[in-house]
């Protein structure tokens, strides 16, 4: 199916129609947004360097003497560029937002259900937890030592997510989406205790 420039009519699959050059309504999609690949796997700087370029090519200064129509396009292009590069620059966001255009549910997790291989650091730090709120001042090492621990679990799950970024972008296969999905269920987990740990210490 074609597309047509709202202005001349011409046919228009591009952001600035090639015959009057009229800007067209933006894409919302975040990866076409920055003219980027859909992938997982993202050169940081490259993308902000794409971002800062369609930001200037973008501002809705430019477009102050255009039609009314077009001014509103430009005003709407800069929000979804804004949303696109906010939320492509950061991994954990990129891989949740690949995971919703794929239909996958993203349930909030808590910090209940706990993973079976947590469950003995869950409990020593919910005794930690206790002992702190007793009084005991001991508890305060065992609370910074769980800290660092859980600090290195979330660190390799973000290796081992970087691996299977790169694996999904060679295959598109779902099954690695599946696979990215509970990886970022555990590293939510894991924030969620090193949260934990950090409110014990502010609520002292």
């Amino acid at each position: 199916m074609s597309v047509l420039c709202w202005n001349c009519g011409a046919d228009c699959a591009a952001r600035f129609c090639p015959g009057c050059k009229a800007l067209q309504p933006p894409s919302h999609d975040f990866f076409a947004a920055l003219d980027s690949p859909r992938r997982l796997a993202i050169d940081g700087k490259e993308l902000e360097k794409r971002f800062y370029a369609l930001s200037r090519q973008l501002h809705p200064d430019l477009f102050s003497r255009k039609p009314i129509r077009e001014q509103e396009y430009a005003l709407e292009a800069s929000a979804v560029l804004n949303d696109a590069f906010r939320t492509l620059k950061d991994p954990v966001a990129r891989a949740l937002y690949v995971l919703k255009q794929a239909g996958f549910e993203i349930a909030e997790q808590g910090t209940k259900d706990v993973p079976p291989e947590l469950l003995e650091e869950v409990f020593e730090l919910n005794m930690a937890l206790e002992e702190l709120r007793d009084g005991d001042e001991d508890a305060r090492a065992q609370l910074e030592a769980a800290r660092h621990r859980f600090e290195r679990m979330r660190d390799e799950i973000d290796g081992a997510m970087r691996g299977t970024f790169g694996e999904w972008d060679a295959s598109q296969d779902r099954a690695k989406l599946d696979e990215i999905r509970g990886q970022l269920n555990r590293r939510k987990y894991i924030t969620n205790l090193i949260a934990r740990t950090d409110q014990a210490h502010v609520s002292d």
